[in-house]
């Protein structure tokens, strides 16, 4: 079974930057971790789909975060990234990590990551 752990939250002020990290490991294959992505969900919301990003390199955001947010990953690390800019009061949020075979991007397929607190605040 794929294992995700999740890395870098925390408080940021709006307008600011964060980057998130998700290494997975464990019992994993070329096709288990063949997309990793990043969900998010904010008190009192559904998890929402936020990023994904498949082996070859093939990326897919939310409409909420094009051009503030970058995904990208190291697959000899099987290692997925999240570069937050401009950040939001609405981007507050638990964010989670997610590893699948497939680009479907549903809320509730693969493998998940036990999320981090992102926070923006002043």
């Amino acid at each position: 079974q794929v294992q995700l752990v999740e890395s870098g939250g925390g408080l940021v002020q709006p307008g600011g930057s964060q980057r998130l990290s998700c290494a997975a490991s464990g019992a994993r294959t070329i096709l288990s971790t063949n997309v990793m992505g990043w969900y998010r969900q904010a008190p009192g919301k559904q998890r929402e789909f936020v990023a994904g990003i498949t082996r070859s390199g093939v990326t897919n955001y939310a409409d909420s975060v094009k051009g503030r947010f970058t995904i990208s990953r190291d697959n000899a690390k099987d290692t997925v990234y999240l570069q937050m800019n401009s950040l939001r009061p609405e981007d507050t949020a638990v964010y989670f990590c997610n590893a699948r075979p497939l680009p479907n991007y549903n809320t509730h397929a693969g493998s998940w990551g036990q999320g981090t607190q992102v926070t923006v605040s002043s």
